[in-house]
């Protein structure tokens, strides 16, 4: 069994087994919480000393709108500090250019397209992804091996459970920060800020901004009405900016600052046409920033190749915690970081009411997407994106033949099956390279690189959604968590006894309390609970995606 030493103690952990049920025991084994039966074998531990705090930063809908990344526009001091004190990485890459799916990758290191998860708000439809039963939250680890997880923000990964309801198995706080964990425990605390968010462009509002100021790429016409949505964009990032300072202030109020690691990067590309929702760069390609406690590569930039599937695995190896071996991403911090990747994956499947599947291989300086519907629309109507006026002004524009080339691009009613840029001499992705003679052999090889892709992450999206639907919630309905068994040992010690919890449901999570009242403290199940005389224990369970389970009560008398 392997285990992560943690400030001087071992998180409880347990194995066992009985003939047609599955204990559930949330283990770090061979870098994996676990959900299921059988032995363990002995492994190394992973010597980090004390484990760091980590602050994760979130901003919503942008790209590299920060004077730290050389932006004159933007007025952004604080992050500025934060990157002068910290290293910059100019090239991560999110794994789609639409949030949920996203946050997939960012909470579980899994490709959204490998769970299921990939089709942007699948409740609309009428079902949730259930993720294979060793897929758990990442946060889910670091609680087994002793962090306080809290959030703040957005807990929209797809799959609601253990997210919307209680309870909690991934947070300790699902809607705080640190301040609840108990003396010198160590924390991961995540916080969203949505003030960048695409709804914040739309309206009448008069930037703060100049709009002459502002760079217009030109796959949008520069009307005043494209200039006024970038100036608000500015304005956003500015408001943004002060809030993830106040954030760095709590850190500083705490005392904290000298013992956290600070993550700041964002979801997906600003709320634009052809940037949040595509997998050109404007949708996928984001900044991140991380500070060290001891100041270390201070004012650096880093250009190795990430992915938003690297960062749990990076946590983990920073935190101490082995790295789960069906993570798809790899650690390129901590003691478990590994080689530099050569490629990064994007995708795009239905969004809202828009259908296409789209994929995308990326190295350091090329560009190559594979458009499986070719049939489809560059743009395709959306009624949450129709809100915003750049959008409304392509629609002007084009009603009355104004609109020229390349602004034009959504309006063209076919896409080629193969696309190849290079984004060093063509930014914004204009001149497709895929007919060049002379780039046929970089061709062959990225699109060799995408298949090999597809077929190594067991690539959902060429399932109808109808298919996964059913697969996930038959018939549709939610399928619901089997109950915890609480098992009492027969033994007594000063009047307590130990219990033992498992759930028939593979891949079950398990939160337990002895607290009392409507509104307890949900702690996640590793090992047998100590019960003393005259508590309640109450537990639960819950399958990602599946609907939680009912309670279940063991009264110890004493």
């Amino acid at each position: 069994m392997i285990s992560v030493f943690i400030r001087g103690r071992l998180p409880s952990l347990f194995d066992g087994g009985t003939a047609g049920r599955c204990v559930v025991a949330v283990v770090l084994l061979a870098a994996s919480l676990v959900a299921g039966c059988g032995d363990d074998d002995d492994g190394d531990q992973i010597a980090v000393g004390d484990p760091p705090n980590i602050v994760w930063i979130v901003a919503e809908d942008m790209n590299f709108e920060l004077g730290a990344f050389g932006d004159a526009v933007a007025q952004t001091p604080r992050l500025d500090a934060l990157a002068e004190q910290g290293v910059r990485y100019s090239n991560l890459f999110a794994t789609s250019g639409v949030c949920a799916p996203a946050r997939t990758a960012l909470i579980t290191g899994m490709y959204a397209t490998s769970i299921g998860a990939h089709h942007m708000r699948s409740l609309n439809e009428g079902y949730q992804p259930v993720p294979p039963p060793q897929v758990k939250t990442f946060t889910e680890y670091l609680r087994a091996a002793g962090y306080y997880t809290s959030n703040q923000g957005k807990t929209d990964y797809q799959f609601s459970a253990p997210f919307g309801g209680a309870p909690l198995t991934n947070w300790d706080e699902a809607n705080g920060d640190w301040r609840g964990r108990a003396p010198g425990q160590p924390f991961f605390a995540y916080f969203t800020l949505f003030v960048t968010h695409e709804s914040g462009l739309f309206g009448t509002r008069e930037p703060t901004t100049d709009p002459a100021s502002v760079s217009v790429p030109p796959y949008y016409p520069d009307t005043p009405v494209a200039r006024r949505d970038f100036a608000r964009l500015y304005d956003n990032v500015a408001t943004m900016d002060a809030a993830a300072g106040d954030i760095l202030d709590m850190l500083e109020e705490d005392g904290l600052a000298d013992d956290t690691i600070v993550f700041f990067f964002t979801d997906n590309g600003r709320g634009f046409p052809r940037d949040k929702r595509w997998v050109y760069d404007g949708g996928i390609h984001v900044p991140l920033i991380i500070r060290w406690p001891d100041g270390r590569d201070a004012g650096a930039m880093a250009e190795r190749l990430i992915s938003f599937v690297d960062l749990p695995a990076s946590v983990l190896s920073l935190a101490g915690v082995r790295i789960p071996p069906h993570l798809e991403g790899r650690a390129f911090l901590g003691p478990q970081a590994g080689a530099e990747r050569e490629w990064v994956f994007a995708a795009a499947d239905r969004h809202d009411e828009a259908t296409d599947r789209i994929r995308a291989v990326r190295d350091k300086r090329y560009k190559y997407i594979r458009n499986y519907q070719p049939q489809t629309p560059y743009g395709q109507d959306l009624d949450f994106r129709n809100n915003l006026g750049t959008m409304q002004e392509m629609f002007r524009l084009e009603d009355e033949a104004l609109l020229e080339p390349p602004a034009d691009w959504y309006f063209r009613q076919t896409k080629p099956v193969e696309e190849l840029y290079d984004t060093e001499i063509d930014p914004f992705e204009l001149d497709n390279l895929a007919d060049d003679p002379a780039q046929a052999q970089r061709l062959e090889r990225m699109r060799a690189a995408h298949f090999d892709w597809v077929e190594r992450t067991g690539d959902l999206g060429a399932v109808p959604e109808a298919e996964l639907a059913e697969r996930f919630w038959p018939s549709g309905e939610q399928p619901q968590t089997e109950p915890p068994v609480i098992e009492p040992s027969a033994s007594r010690q000063n009047g307590a006894v130990e219990a033992t919890l498992t759930s028939a449901t593979e891949g079950a999570s398990i939160a337990y309390t002895t607290d009392p009242g409507e509104s307890p403290h949900w702690l996640l199940y590793t090992g047998p609970v100590r019960v003393p005389a005259g508590a309640t224990l109450r537990a639960r369970a819950v399958r990602y995606g599946y609907a939680e389970s009912v309670e279940t009560r063991f009264d110890h008398s004493g």
